[in-house]
């Protein structure tokens, strides 16, 4: 629990280093800030729960390592095998909530994530003005300021210049003024701005031709502008929109949505070739006055066909010809790139569905990988087991990463790259588990330097003994 909770961190902060400057600045209630991270750390399950597995079993059986446990048990006549057992059989109900989670809980983290988080990026942001610059998070103001100050937790502005362009005719409307106080009531749900001696000009236009403009001044000792800060709301998309996403499916609803995307990609692959084999073999009666097309159903012999006719009907025969086949080219040329286009997005499903049962075996493969890997090196704590964890689970992330990509761009069929790296890590597990069992000394160094040793070690010459 505890090492899926820090990786859940880990990758939450991730999370909040990309998207942080879509989140600042928006005067988001700390209710939808928490709705929003718990739906991510929901989606991020898939990524956490088997690295969080690696690390534990390291921990946990470097730790029995460390401290000469695991000798104990086997000096009691309690092998390796025995020990996992439990462990093994805690991982397995691990995967098979796992897949639950993947299967019916984690579409609806990722339509409430998604749907989320879209609404925080179309938010706009709350007033923020800074010196110096023009801000323009009002409907239809532009305003900058020289100087801002918080006198008694009021905003003071100094030196304000306002280009006000709510009626839509452009600058003609500008507002000055020595000093302002800026404030926000939610409650009444308005914005007001208290403006004080200061100058408005306005131009209006005159004439049909709008080359004209007479200029109005006026000089105010104090003026007010006020704004509806419902603008400022969070306003929640109907998540209908974002329902139909692969990522929002089950499997069962995956498989329904494959089986229709493909029935509609077979009926456009055959009105395209039915329709192509129709402007191939259309004919007409080329120089009669009452010429109709008709249907060949018969095989033809071109040559006498053509033979039959003069030079003005061949000519024209060749045009038509020529057309129909850039026509025909064009045509071929769309729906490759139609039926590419569907079959990438049928396999986006297959990857779905498959992704659902890769999360399950992968903790089991790195459960295999961990625990023997702990009883090996027999070293407990963070710091040896955490610089393995992390380089077997990048090793599994970038070969899952690597898998999908290819199965996206159809290099791979969707079982081949969702289940590379599955397929091979396996071995390196079941190896791992092999080799902890027969108590071998696979990282120990005084091993290995013996056999280099050996190897070039100068051979006895027999005249000597």
């Amino acid at each position: 629990m505890a090492t899926f909770f820090i990786s859940i961190f880990v990758l939450l902060m991730q999370f909040l280093w990309k998207y942080i400057d879509d989140m600042v600045g928006k005067g988001l209630e700390w209710t939808v800030i928490a709705q929003l991270l718990f739906y991510v750390s929901a989606s991020l399950v898939p990524l956490a729960l088997p690295l969080s597995i690696l690390l534990s079993s390291l921990m946990t059986f470097g730790n029995l390592g460390e401290h000469y446990e695991l000798v104990a048990f086997k000096s009691a006549g309690i092998s390796l095998k025995r020990i996992l057992r439990p462990l093994t059989f805690v991982v397995v109900l691990l995967s098979i909530m796992a897949f639950a989670f993947s299967n019916y809980w984690l579409p609806i983290a990722n339509l409430k994530s998604k749907s989320l988080l879209y609404d925080v990026k179309e938010q706009k942001p709350t007033m923020i003005i800074q010196p110096g610059y023009f801000s323009n998070d009002l409907d239809g103001l532009s305003i900058r300021v020289r100087e801002k100050k918080e006198i008694d937790g009021v905003e003071h502005l100094y030196d304000i210049l306002i280009y006000d362009h709510r009626k839509g005719a452009g600058n003609l409307s500008v507002i000055t003024a020595e000093e302002g106080i800026f404030s926000i009531s939610k409650e009444l749900g308005i914005l007001e701005l208290k403006l004080y001696n200061g100058e408005s000009y306005e131009e209006s236009e005159k004439g049909k031709q709008k080359q004209n403009f007479e200029l109005s001044r006026s000089k105010f000792k104090e003026n007010t502008i006020r704004e509806d800060f419902s603008q400022f709301d969070l306003n929640r998309t109907d998540e209908d929109l974002f329902k139909t996403n692969y990522k929002m499916l089950n499997m069962r609803q995956l498989k329904e949505s494959i089986d229709t995307l493909t029935r509609i990609k077979n009926e456009r692959h055959t009105e395209f070739s039915q329709g192509l084999k129709n402007s191939y073999f259309l004919y007409s009666n080329i120089g009669e006055k009452n010429s109709t097309k008709k249907t060949i159903d018969r095989e033809v012999n071109f040559d006498s066909f053509i033979s039959d006719l003069n030079p003005t009907q061949k000519q024209q025969l060749f045009n038509t010809a020529t057309n129909l086949s850039r026509n025909s080219k064009s045509r071929l040329s769309s729906i490759v790139n139609d039926l590419y286009e569907r079959n990438k997005y049928i396999n986006r499903h297959y990857i779905q569905w498959h992704k659902k049962l890769t999360l399950p075996f992968a903790c089991i493969i790195l459960f295999l990988i961990g625990a023997p890997l702990g009883a090996i090196i027999r070293k407990g704590g963070l710091g040896m087991p955490i610089v393995i964890s992390v380089i077997f689970f990048l090793l599994f992330h970038i070969l899952s990463t690597t898998g999908e990509k290819m199965a996206k761009e159809g290099s791979l069929s969707p079982i081949e790259g969702m289940w590379m790296a599955s397929i091979i890590l396996l071995p390196v597990g079941i190896f791992f588990t092999l080799k902890a069992t027969s108590d071998s000394a696979l990282f120990k160094t005084d091993g290995y330097i013996d056999f280099i040793k050996r190897a070039f070690k100068k051979p006895e010459n027999p005249a000597d003994s």
